[in-house]
């Protein structure tokens, strides 16, 4: 898997077996803040998720070999806005896991820090990470 472009852990806060938080500062010199949106830039829901996966993935890198990826997303909500100068704390724990198929359930938060709206949540929702299916990797690359 090639390297990630971006990467939306800053800092790891704390780490336990079953949960981790992270922190994501987002700055005005961010990319893609130039377009979402212009005049008024906020982190876009997709990378407040993004947050959330990368966490679960530093938090299961020490149980599973596998290279996991997002599976599925139940319940996701959003809340707040994150603007630049402001911070997304993300909260994730496994809720239960690895199934047969090495999927692990996970639940998270992203509450923003800093500004006016410090301690609100921006993004909340269950999501599983599942191994990287190497089958259908090779059968994409036919």
């Amino acid at each position: 898997m090639p390297p990630l472009r971006y990467d939306f852990v800053d800092s790891v806060l704390e780490q336990a077996s079953d949960r981790i938080r992270t922190l994501k500062q987002v700055t005005a010199a961010e990319e893609y803040l130039a377009d979402h949106f212009p005049g008024y830039p906020i982190l876009p829901g997709v990378l407040m998720l993004e947050s959330l996966t990368q966490a679960a993935r530093r938090l299961l890198q020490m149980s599973s070999e596998a290279k996991l990826v997002l599976g599925s997303v139940k319940a996701l909500k959003y809340g707040a806005m994150v603007k630049p100068g402001e911070a997304l704390e993300c909260q994730v724990s496994v809720v239960k896991g690895p199934d047969e198929s090495g999927v692990y359930s996970c639940k998270g938060t992203g509450t923003v820090r800093g500004g006016s709206l410090d301690g609100e949540t921006a993004v909340s929702g269950r999501f599983t990470m599942r191994p990287i299916s190497t089958q259908a990797s090779a059968r994409g690359q036919e």
